[in-house]
């Protein structure tokens, strides 16, 4: 079993050159990227210390000063920084409980129409999607429970590569953003059999899970296809909710043609 942490470390030591961090060259490189004593000569750590950690093998937990240290050195993004220290610490640890929907939420979804909205839980099932959203994405409540879940059908939907204009760019973003929650939920076993699921079901995720990319949620502009509307460009809001910041809620707006033409997705 590999260790992220590890995973972490070594993806971003491999990206870095030399000229990155201000050093020379040092002549032809067997492998991509740093060396470990670099690495760890810029850390302030041992070559050791770096070593196990990246092997995975260290006893106990590096501090926090060392995390931060290892971050400068491999120039992490903020976003990177703080999936290292969760990676770590962790956030949430063992969570088995079934997830809850308010019924206000849910009813907030709906009168959302025709503005597709849904509602996505911890490992990013969908809990609640409006008629427009089951009408432009996947009528996801018609699907078995297990295949209710918004990042495997973006990864094993032909669909969702019509759907999504830019579905490369998309689908690399949601499962970089997905990582980020996983790290929050290490002994969540829904966590691990999704990962799994998908390493069998899409090459895209055996291709990508590796280079162990990041991502914070937010909000911006998606690119889209339908049979009634064609191309068209939808901004979306990411919203979490406060009886259990889990889950979110994502809206898409029409802001050239407001709800005009979004009403042809779910005509009465």
């Amino acid at each position: 079993m590999t260790d992220p942490l590890g995973e972490l470390l070594r993806s971003r030591r491999e990206r870095l050159r030399p000229a990155d961090v201000g050093l020379p060259a040092g002549g032809r490189r067997r492998t991509p990227g740093l060396r470990r004593e670099e690495v760890a000569r810029l850390a302030g750590v041992s070559i050791t210390y770096y070593t196990v950690l990246e092997q995975g093998r260290a006893p106990g937990q590096p501090s926090a000063q060392v995390l931060d240290a290892l971050a400068r050195a491999l120039r992490l993004t903020a976003v990177e920084r703080d999936h290292l220290h969760t990676l770590v610490r962790g956030a949430f640890g063992d969570e088995t409980t079934a997830e809850i929907l308010q019924a206000g939420v849910r009813d907030l979804v709906d009168r959302l129409d025709p503005c597709p909205t849904y509602v996505t839980g911890r490992p990013w099932e969908v809990l609640a999607a409006n008629r427009a959203a089951r009408a432009l994405f996947a009528d996801w409540p018609s699907l078995p429970p297990t295949e209710r879940n918004m990042l495997h059908w973006m990864l094993t939907d032909p669909a969702a590569r019509h759907i999504y204009a830019e579905w490369e760019r998309e689908a690399g973003a949601q499962l970089a953003r997905f990582r980020t929650a996983a790290a929050r939920h290490p002994g969540d076993p829904e966590f691990a059999t999704l990962i799994d699921r998908l390493h069998a079901d899409s090459a895209e995720m055996r291709d990508w899970w590796p280079r162990h990319e990041v991502a914070a949620l937010s909000s911006g502009a998606k690119r889209l296809r339908h049979p009634a509307l064609g191309e068209f460009v939808l901004h979306h809001v990411v919203l979490q909710v406060a009886d259990d910041p889990e889950q979110k809620l994502v809206t898409f707006a029409d802001r050239e043609h407001g709800t005009e033409r979004l009403a042809l997705l779910c005509p009465r």
